[in-house]
């Protein structure tokens, strides 16, 4: 029943300290008074922090392993990063902005137990900063991954069994800036595993407080949003292009946006002079603003919403074109000494 822990950072000193003292008391509901080997172990896998994060796993007692220059971190090295270090039966991804829920690696290694065609289960990442739009707008969504029971991806995090990643040669792509949770789930699926989702709760996420437009450019600084396009450019590297495809319905959107940036430059080469083209477009704008911010009940809501559709859609072309690294080739990294729990 030992389980690794890995816990991703990039600058997570305001929570990281919460966020172990969550992880230790989750190991330790595992714990029978007739076991004697280890619990299991945290890693913090960190991703280039500049801030109090390493010292602060230290005072913690994490194992720690930060990627070393010039390999540079992303969403996709975190958790491989981790995974290179980690060694028991189970292996737990989460980030630094949450909290464990005590109870759920219990039930989570029962269900792996007994379920052994299953190669992860996860539970509700019940989101706490709920004052920024993105967080609200991510409460309201209703997507497949979401679901009970049978699910393609495990956003947030979960439980996955070594056996089922070690089939595949690495746990997460190095290339993803983001969407590293599903192309996971693809390839195991394909290699006929499932995941699952337990009606529990999982973590409390702690997300990012600040204005969701400064959220919107610091992911694109960061290249987060590059991760759609990035996964799909990995999926036909990989084989799985038809999958992923079949499982992003969003991706029906963002060519709708490609479809209006085509009009909108069109009308210019269309219609006499520059007013036309102008009105006509920033009419078409307004009409959408208008009309989810009927569907959302909040022009606030609206506006950002439509905001993001730019970004994202911008943020798709950016990635896809993105060069590739093998995914397989080792992260570098510096490693400081385990602290196992036990």
């Amino acid at each position: 029943m030992s389980v690794s822990i890995i816990i991703k950072t990039l600058n997570e000193q305001a929570r990281l300290g919460q966020t172990i003292v969550t992880a230790v008391q989750g190991l330790t509901r595992l714990k029978d008074k007739s076991q004697e080997y280890p619990l299991g172990e945290i890693i913090v896998a960190d991703s280039g922090s500049t801030d109090r994060t390493l010292e602060i796993a230290a005072e913690h007692g994490a194992r720690i392993a930060q990627v070393k220059p010039p390999a540079t971190g992303s969403c996709g090295v975190g958790p491989q990063l981790g995974f290179q270090y980690s060694k028991y039966e189970f292996v737990c991804l989460m980030d630094g902005d949450m909290e464990l829920d005590p109870e759920f690696l219990v039930a989570a290694v029962a269900y792996l137990n007994d379920h052994p065609a299953c190669a992860g289960v996860t539970g509700h990442v019940v989101e706490c900063n709920l004052e920024n739009l993105e967080f609200q707008r991510r409460v309201q969504r209703s997507s497949p991954e979401n679901r009970i029971g049978d699910i393609d991806r495990m956003n947030g995090g979960g439980l996955y069994r070594r056996q089922a990643v070690e089939e595949l040669g690495y746990l997460s792509d190095r290339n993803l800036n983001g969407y590293e949770e599903l192309d996971l789930g693809v390839r195991l699926r394909k290699r006929g595993w499932n995941l699952s989702r337990l009606d529990r709760p999982f973590v409390q996420h702690f997300g990012h407080t600040e204005n969701a437009y400064k959220l919107l450019i610091r992911r694109w600084r960061s290249r987060y949003l590059f991760g759609l396009g990035q996964a799909l450019r990995a999926s036909l590297a990989e084989g799985h292009f038809s999958m992923f495809l079949q499982e992003l319905p969003e991706l029906r959107l963002w060519f709708v946006v490609y479809a209006w940036w085509f009009t909108a430059a069109a009308l210019f080469f269309i219609l006499p002079g520059l007013i036309y083209p102008l009105l006509v477009n920033l009419l078409t704008i307004a009409l959408l603003i208008s009309v989810m911010s009927f569907r959302k009940s909040s022009l606030r809501m609206g506006v950002y919403t439509v905001v993001a559709w730019l970004f994202n859609a911008a943020g798709l072309a950016a990635g896809f074109v993105k060069p590739r690294l093998d995914p397989k080739s080792w992260i570098e990294s510096k490693k400081w000494e385990p602290g196992e729990y036990g």
